[in-house]
């Protein structure tokens, strides 16, 4: 088959979703005719991309829309808008050469300028639900929540009602869209996303374990530091907790780490760290931690595991989650029995489990981390989880 492959972000963006469209694009071109068309390459927000020319086994078109890195609502409002004109335009000139659409686009304009593009055409088209607009973007915004629901949930419902499958990331996801958009059970297949073993196995295989310094136990953050993640919460119970040989460190960038590396040295606190994270240095960096840190705000991720979790869980490290009681995350965490899973924005409570953690005896906490791994492997690795979503696809 022709295949289209219309995605939000993609390689050398080292985020889950340019990985995850990555990875079907080459496993799907195996047997078809793959084309994959995304925005040029800005995510995360401050980190330096290296562009490297790679034999690719389908062809790649970075399309020339507006791009909006930042954590803005009208920026994001138009660079969807402006994807989804541009992902129309492209379909409507190469119509004669798509057999199949499959799509992991941003909400909610560029989804549904594409869909409606695919069905003038007859195309099929299938959409990849990471989150639930405008739900989310509801819970971020509260004064406006009610005005982005009245406008937008019917959208979305038209969007996926034209969509030929859909695919969700978590069981609570399909069951909310299914309810919520009035759309069949049948219709929606759940694919959990996924993290590459590979790299954490090899670092795990060739590390040196003397290289580590294991002076001060670390506490550590790795992903995105914006808005959402709830890294203020952390830097604030990390303070108050008043630990002595601990330290916190905080990997990554994103909007929001300018201004808390300023509260950090405003406020004095001793001990927080930031450091970058360079694309395929994940296992080193999260291997000098002893604890991963999972701050989620209340309500932002209900219906769907955050791509870090499993990246903590492939490091064989113990979690402390502070996020919904009733969120896959914690379900998850709890399931394996991985780490601490505490309600979110509670800094007396985190302040408390992060005492326990540092209390706690090191072969206890390897059994957590161990935990934590091989739950991962089961359900939430490269292998399985790409093998059900190319099926999905194909079927």
């Amino acid at each position: 088959m022709k295949i289209l492959i219309v995605t939000a972000v993609f390689s050398p963006e080292p985020v889950v979703s340019a990985k995850l469209s990555e990875d079907l694009a080459h496993e799907l071109s195996k047997k078809n005719t793959v084309s994959v068309i995304a925005p040029n390459p800005t995510r995360p927000f401050g980190f330096k991309l290296n562009k490297k020319n790679i034999d690719r086994s389908y062809t790649l078109i970075n399309l020339d829309s507006y791009t909006c890195p930042e954590s803005n609502v009208y920026g994001r409002f138009k660079e969807s808008y402006s994807f989804g004109l541009a992902c129309s335009k492209y379909i409507k000139e190469n119509r004669d050469n798509i057999d199949l659409i499959y799509m992991n686009s941003w909400p909610i304009f560029a989804q549904y300028l594409t869909v409606k593009e695919a069905n003038k055409f007859g195309i099929p088209i299938i959409t990849h639900i990471q989150d639930v607009y405008p739900e989310s973007l509801s819970i971020k915004i509260p004064i406006l929540g009610f005005l982005f629901n009245l406008i937008f949930i019917p959208i979305d419902k038209i969007i996926l009602k034209k969509s030929k499958k859909i695919i969700a990331i978590s069981e609570k996801m399909k069951n909310y869209l299914a309810d919520s958009r009035q759309i069949s059970l049948d219709k929606i297949k759940v694919v959990q996303n996924w993290q590459d073993a590979e790299a954490f196995i090899n670092y795990e295989d060739t590390k040196n374990n003397n290289s580590v310094d294991k002076r001060l136990f670390t506490f550590m953050y790795m992903g995105n530091i914006g808005p959402v993640a709830g890294i203020d919460l952390l830097i604030d119970s990390f303070s108050k907790a008043n630990l002595g040989k601990c330290r916190l460190l905080i990997a990554g960038s994103g909007s929001k780490r300018i201004e808390l590396e300023n509260l950090v040295s405003l406020r004095k606190i001793e001990r927080v760290n930031f450091v970058d994270v360079p694309n395929g240095m994940v296992p080193e960096i999260q291997g000098s931690a002893d604890i991963m840190l999972l701050p989620i705000k209340k309500g932002a991720a209900s219906s769907s595991i955050p791509s870090k979790l499993p990246a903590y869980m492939f490091s064989k490290k113990p979690i402390i989650a502070s996020v919904d009681m009733d969120s896959d995350s914690a379900r998850v965490i709890n399931e394996a029995k991985a780490g601490w899973v505490i309600e979110p924005e509670n800094i007396d409570m985190l302040i408390d489990v992060m005492r326990e953690a540092f209390l706690t005896k090191k072969s206890e906490l390897e059994i957590k981390g161990e935990n934590g791994f091989n739950f991962a492997m089961k359900n939430l690795s490269k292998k399985n989880n790409l093998k059900q979503l190319v099926k999905v696809i194909l079927e």
